[in-house]
């Protein structure tokens, strides 16, 4: 059995294309369509640019979005130990005054009031500052 001789090609190198079947174009045109040609990658390698560049900025907001939540779990978590703080104050003033029936009344009440309002005003500042840092987000 014989082998067929295969021709051997160096790699990168086209085969040739036959040129009957294209017509000639001018020694202009084809710079042109050249320069057109080089124009397109131009864009093509500027859309690649922006296409990874948008994609890291993703990322970048993504992870200051996660750093801004940790932060305002942290804060939050804070501030709501505080207003537990005064809910077990309230609740000590209403135990106060069950032992204390037979003190001022008025006086009693008005400490408790105190707390309360304390306590509202400290949880409306919260919630206000979280609406706000949402809203800037």
């Amino acid at each position: 059995m014989a082998k067929k001789r295969v021709a051997k090609r160096s790699k990168g190198k086209r085969p040739k294309v036959k040129r009957s079947a294209r017509t000639a174009m001018p020694r202009e045109v084809r710079a042109a369509y050249g320069e057109m040609q080089r124009g397109v990658e131009h864009l093509d390698a500027s859309i690649a640019d922006l296409r990874s560049g948008l994609r890291r900025a993703e990322r970048q907001i993504e992870a200051d979005a996660r750093r801004r939540i940790s932060n305002l779990r942290k804060e939050a978590r804070g501030q709501l130990k505080g207003l537990q703080a005064k809910q077990r104050e309230a609740a000590r003033m209403l135990r106060k005054l069950s032992v204390a029936a037979g003190e001022s009344w008025r006086e009693i009440k008005r400490s408790a009031d105190s707390t309360f309002a304390d306590a509202r005003a400290t949880a409306a500042v919260i919630a206000r500052r979280f609406r706000r840092a949402l809203k800037a987000g």
